[in-house]
């Protein structure tokens, strides 16, 4: 039975977009280009800053100026981390609902810790996670499954106790290799080019309140056996 169940942040716990498309455009602005749409930064969101400097200025990390543009990127974030930002439609009844049914809940993301807690803070969240691994808790990263078997330390549960929840290949890749059960949530970042259906996921929802009935009928499954 799963006791666990561990989300991704940007794209799946919360939607986070809206903030990190702003900071971006700020930076073009700033550089003396124009802003790109939000439609074509979002799919983009959930792979990090350094995705989001490639998308807006076209170069790569070897160009002289792409740290220089990333730390401005995520200088202004960390400053308007929750202008608005907002959990996903249905997520906080989600993690009530958990609660209810005495089972915990956490955070696996590659963000990096200075970021993660702000942002779950201003969300009201943080103390309610039993677990929060960020991308510079361990030396590895996901796809790695190494976050993963630590936030199932933390939360007190073994890596099939647990269902991990994300909107990238790599997230599945991870919760897959710790031995999880995995869905895909498709309200996510999920970019034209991704193909979620060739991830080897347990599943794929299309909503926050899809996860808890997926969640409850694996478990009455689990039950009858």
């Amino acid at each position: 039975m799963i006791k666990t169940v561990l989300f991704d942040l940007d794209g799946t716990l919360a939607d986070t977009a809206p903030d990190l498309a702003w900071a971006l455009n700020q930076v073009l602005i700033e550089q003396g280009r124009e802003p790109l749409p939000f439609e074509t930064i979002r799919p983009v969101v959930s792979h990090g800053g350094m995705a989001l400097v490639r998308l807006g200025f076209e170069i790569e990390p070897s160009h002289p100026q792409f740290d220089a543009l990333r730390n401005r990127l995520l200088e202004i974030y960390r400053a308007n981390i929750a202008r608005e930002t907002t959990l996903f439609p249905g997520m906080a009844q989600l993690l009530d609902a958990l609660e209810a049914r005495d089972l915990n809940w956490g955070v696996v993301t590659n963000k990096p810790a200075w970021l993660t807690e702000p942002l779950l803070e201003a969300l009201g969240v943080r103390h309610r996670a039993a677990a929060i691994v960020s991308g510079d808790t361990l030396p590895q990263r996901k796809p790695h499954p190494a976050p993963m078997l630590l936030a199932c330390e933390q939360a007190g549960s073994s890596g099939p106790q647990c269902l991990y929840v994300g909107d990238a290949e790599r997230d599945i890749e991870a919760g897959r290799a710790a031995g999880m059960r995995t869905l895909v949530a498709l309200f996510g970042y999920i970019g034209n080019g991704d193909r979620p259906e060739e991830w080897q996921a347990d599943g794929a929802v299309e909503s926050a309140p899809a996860i808890l009935e997926w969640l409850e009928q694996h478990n009455h499954l689990a039950r009858a056996v």
